[in-house]
């Protein structure tokens, strides 16, 4: 089941400049650590003139699945 959280949360990402990618690594919610596990999707869109960055990813576990948003104006990240 797909639920909207729509929270702050706190992501740990890398961005490796040998392969030219930003990948979100670890996430932090309600008291957990999740390992992040490859991007399945990923998309931009302009909100008014804020670039708004989208993850679709799972936890390496496969347990869960998660929908990321990177407001690029204040780099904060939302849990969808």
């Amino acid at each position: 089941m797909k639920a909207k959280i729509n929270q702050e949360v706190s992501v740990v990402s890398y961005y490796s400049a040998r392969h030219k990618r930003f990948t979100p690594y670890l996430l932090h919610w309600q008291n957990n650590d999740y390992l992040l596990a490859k991007v399945d999707y990923y998309h931009t869109f302009l909100e008014g003139r804020e670039r708004q960055h989208i993850f679709e990813l799972t936890d390496k576990a496969e347990t869960m699945w998660f929908r990321l948003r990177l407001d690029s104006s204040n780099l904060h990240w939302v849990l969808r």
